[in-house]
């Protein structure tokens, strides 16, 4: 008895190697699966999600390209960027600092598969942690936005490159990631910035040229509505209302008005 069953185990298992039923007996395959099952473009539930976050219509797919090595300038110093030279009717979501913590956000971000970038600062996020690495698991990526949030330009170098490589520390740590991307606070830079970046590893630093804050969409310069290759910076609210989630649900109307969708930044650079 104890050998047919045996046997008839080793029958069932051989069966369902064959018929691909079988799971992987390596976890971190298996591990990796199931997150690109989250943050694929096409994945169950995206097509319904979107009535529930206040969208007319599902968001466009984004164009599918492999991710791109970045480069560095003739100088060797990171490119700086406000906005991606490219024909896809695409745009590129990104968040600052890490103050606001919604965990209905990370839901917005599984459910709408939306390949957001967040910049963080270490005392800014620090505390929340926890909360960037759902965020991430959601299919966003996390970038460094420097340990302390100062303006850098006319800092001296030394003091540039503390901050810009203590963050890609404290994510290494956190996340075990060290990011490519980099924007200074409030947009500003100079010379020391770029060598103290390059210095860290970081291959582009990222601007923008439209932002959303409390009164809607703004825009640095050029025609005022949404181009292919705008880089959208979402600010971090400074008052209890419109939520995060508010302000993301209508600038995601605002592309989908625009004939335009999200991709994901990382892929373009």
């Amino acid at each position: 008895m104890r050998l047919r069953a045996l046997t008839a185990g080793v029958l069932a298992s051989a069966v369902l190697l064959l018929t691909g039923c079988a799971q992987s007996v390596d976890p971190i395959e298996r591990l990796g699966r199931k997150a690109a099952q989250r943050v694929h473009p096409n994945g169950p539930g995206a097509q319904e999600a979107y009535r529930h976050w206040g969208l007319s219509a599902p968001l466009a797919e984004a164009p599918r390209r492999a991710a791109r090595p970045l480069t560095a300038t003739a100088s060797g110093l990171p490119a700086v960027v406000d906005r991606v030279r490219t024909h896809d009717r695409v745009v590129f979501v990104t968040y600052d600092d890490g103050a606001e913590r919604d965990p209905r956000f990370v839901d917005m971000v599984r459910e709408l598969r939306l390949p957001v970038s967040v910049f963080l600062t270490d005392s800014i996020a620090g505390p929340g942690y926890d909360h960037f690495a759902r965020l991430r698991s959601a299919g966003a990526s996390l970038q460094n936005h420097t340990l302390d949030h100062p303006s850098l330009r006319g800092l001296p170098y030394a003091g540039q490159r503390a901050e810009i490589c203590g963050q890609q520390e404290k994510l290494r740590s956190r996340f075990g990631l060290r990011p490519r991307l980099f924007r200074p606070p409030y947009g500003t830079y100079d010379h020391a910035t770029l060598r103290a970046a390059a210095r860290c590893g970081i291959s582009t630093l990222v601007l923008w040229r439209v932002w959303i804050g409390a009164t809607g969409l703004r825009y640095a310069g050029g025609p005022h509505r949404l181009l292919p290759g705008d880089i959208v910076a979402v600010s971090p609210s400074e008052t209890p209302a419109p939520s995060l989630r508010r302000r993301t649900t209508h600038l995601l109307r605002r592309i989908q008005e625009q004939g335009l969708t999200v991709a994901r930044l990382e892929d373009y650079l």
